[in-house]
């Protein structure tokens, strides 16, 4: 049963990928939404599995890698961690394989599109069942590959080509971090098996490595490598650029890569290799910087964007940040309660958003909206539901998820605990200004869209709001019913078990009601706030801008991070490549090489020709000067 979760989303894109066009595109759309959502509902009994019995197991598929004392398998570890990812992951991506039988309808490439999405969901799985750190980037690497191809799903589009370059280089960046890492981990311990390298990480722990230079702790660079690695996959900041131009992908793509997968492969790692970095006080305080600044950063750039998905995008990013803050005060079990619930209320949000666009013809700005709510109700009222619990609206999903990670970051009890609970509750109410922002321009208002009149508009087809319907329920009901499961004082032994390592006990000491009640205070009266803002006097953001420009500027060109890797690193590039293609390639390579050989041998061939003149009395003295040498070098060679 747990292979066929594995194998189900592979065969149903091999049958789309190389036999669609025999079958047909329905059939294909038919047939990868059937298998991936098999895989979901056998997700959701290994689940119950584990958490009713206990059950764990490490299937061994096929002995994978043999060579010297390198020994890895193709395994499928089950255990509590990886049981969540596998729910995760195919109830997501399920939801999204049926969306985007409506959402796909009218593009040609259907049972391509359906190829992708499931062979991206089968690198996913081997990503989270994994028993060894090989398999693990085998699943990695597989993720970046599939979001390449979907990002770049519309090849004819050039922005999309370019969008799916830079994630995939920029992924590349971190994966080198990552791939380090492994190497590392292997020289220590010749071993890359989760179970026998975190059983040998206390013997390294006095170990000191020369690296670049510099005098650093073996345990502080293997958690810095693998955090690089995490980084560039979960978009956290100075990696993070590729995320909001993945956005030129089909909307279903958004949903996938944002809510489920290759995003919080990031923060699923750093979770699963919870018994390295709890032996790494620095590199978990540099975790909790990077992720609180990420969110903080995320939250300032979404204030301002007008494309409705990247705004969504953004809010990915941000949320990421609270995850990985959570890792960083080793609140593990609270980073993975978010990590579940944000899947629903993310996917949600981004299926809504495509809900949105594929009503007004395409379009994905939000200025060229507003007043629709009447036409799309359904949409509206699910979008609602989505963003409450992405604010963390009392007692819905993210309510539970998100204030967990402040107040956990806030019992830490040291300085970075406490600065990253009090940006964690700023940002907090950034998000929830940003988003009802995004209600309020898209929904309400006056109708700005000139190209399509509003009696014109439908509500997206029942294929489409379905799936939305289903990922309401869980942003809805998620946190509530899990939160004791996993995140309840004393369930760090009881359900995680040895998955997730606590080197350092969480605290069960009550914060105080300030850190409670601020949160949802500040989200419930940012609703008004922004209504007023957004709907009812427009010209007070339109004065501040204007009278803030610098700061208005900066956060609309996302902090001039392009602009800065731009001057850094894609210029002086160019240039270099530019240089090594005309001095050395063409003038030296080319001109001795290749080319110098082809001109001499065409200058000889010249010359030879004008012997082949027809006349005999110049072949007879040619035949005689030959004769002549050829008695020379006799008589002499005597």
């Amino acid at each position: 049963m747990e292979i066929s979760i594995l194998f189900f989303p592979l065969i149903a894109s091999i049958i789309s990928g190389f036999f669609g066009r025999y079958i047909g595109d329905r059939n294909s759309e038919i047939v990868t939404s059937s298998l991936v959502s098999i895989s979901a509902f056998l997700s959701i009994y290994v689940l119950y599995q584990v958490i009713v019995n206990q059950y764990e197991e490490n299937i061994v598929i096929v002995n994978w890698i043999t060579s010297g004392s390198l020994s890895v398998n193709w395994s499928m570890l089950i255990d509590p961690l990886s049981a969540v990812m596998l729910v995760v992951v195919t109830s997501v991506s399920s939801l999204v394989h049926i969306y985007s039988i409506g959402y796909m309808s009218h593009d040609p490439h259907k049972s391509r599109f359906m190829a992708y999405l499931s062979l991206f969901t089968f690198a996913m799985l081997m990503l989270v069942t994994a028993d060894n750190f090989i398999q693990l980037f085998f699943g990695w690497e597989g993720v970046g590959l599939c979001s390449y191809f979907l990002i770049g799903f519309w090849f004819k589009k050039e922005s999309a080509n370019a969008a799916a370059i830079k994630a995939f280089v920029v992924n590349r960046v971190g994966d080198f971090g990552f791939a380090l890492g492994i190497f590392l981990i292997f020289y220590l311990f010749g071993t890359v098996n989760y179970s026998e390298v975190f059983q040998l990480v206390p013997k390294v722990l006095d170990k000191n490595l020369l690296f670049l230079g510099l005098k650093i702790k073996a345990i502080d660079l293997i958690c810095l490598l693998l955090f690089i690695g995490a980084m560039g996959k979960s978009a956290q900041i100075l990696l993070h650029t590729w995320l909001p131009d993945a956005m030129e992908g089909p909307t279903p793509v958004s949903a996938l890569i944002h809510a489920a997968t290759m995003v919080t492969a990031g923060v699923f790692l750093v979770v699963r290799c919870s018994p390295i970095f709890e032996y790494s006080p620095l590199i978990l305080s540099l975790v909790t910087i990077i992720g609180m600044t990420t969110a903080f950063f995320a939250a300032t750039v979404a204030l301002v964007q007008t494309d409705i998905k990247k705004i969504i995008a953004y809010s990915t990013c941000s949320q990421l940040g609270y995850m990985f803050f959570a890792t960083g005060v080793g609140a593990y079990n609270v980073a993975m309660f978010h990590l579940f619930t944000h899947a629903f209320f993310k996917a949600l949000l981004f299926l809504g958003a495509g809900s949105v666009i594929h009503s007004l013809n395409n379009e994905q700005d939000i200025q060229n909206m507003g007043g629709v709510w009447r036409k799309i109700p359904y949409t509206w009222g699910l979008m609602i539901i989505g963003t409450l619990a992405l604010t963390g609206f009392p007692f819905l999903s993210g309510y539970y998820s998100k204030d967990a990670i402040i107040e956990f970051a806030y019992l830490r009890g040291n300085t970075v605990g406490y600065l990253a609970a009090f940006i964690g509750i700023f940002t907090a109410f950034l998000t929830a200004i940003y988003s009802w922002r995004l209600i309020f321009k898209t929904f309400h208002g006056d109708y700005n869209n000139k190209d399509l009149s509003i009696n014109e508009m439908q509500e997206s087809p029942y294929i489409m709001i379905v799936p939305l319907i289903v990922l309401a329920v869980g942003s809805i009901l998620a946190g509530f019913l899990f939160k004791d499961l996993f995140i309840g004082v004393g369930n760090e032994e009881l359900f995680w078990k040895e998955s997730i390592k606590f080197l350092v006990p969480l605290s069960d000491e009550h914060p105080p009601y300030s850190i409670l009640y601020s949160t949802p205070i500040l989200v419930i009266l940012s609703i008004p706030i922004s209504y007023y803002l957004f709907v009812k006097n427009k010209n007070i953001t339109k004065w501040f801008a204007e009278e803030n420009k610098p700061l208005y500027k900066f956060l609309l060109n996302k902090w001039y991070f392009d602009e800065l890797y731009e001057y850094l690193f894609v210029k002086p590039s160019k240039k270099m490549g530019t240089f090594f293609w005309k001095k050395i390639d063409i003038n030296l390579i080319d001109k001795f090489g290749p080319d110098g050989v082809s001109n001499l041998i065409k200058k000889l061939t010249v010359k030879a020709v004008k012997f082949q003149s027809g006349y005999i009395y110049q072949y007879a003295f040619v035949m005689l000067l030959g004769f002549t040498a050829l008695l020379t070098y006799l008589i002499v060679s005597k």
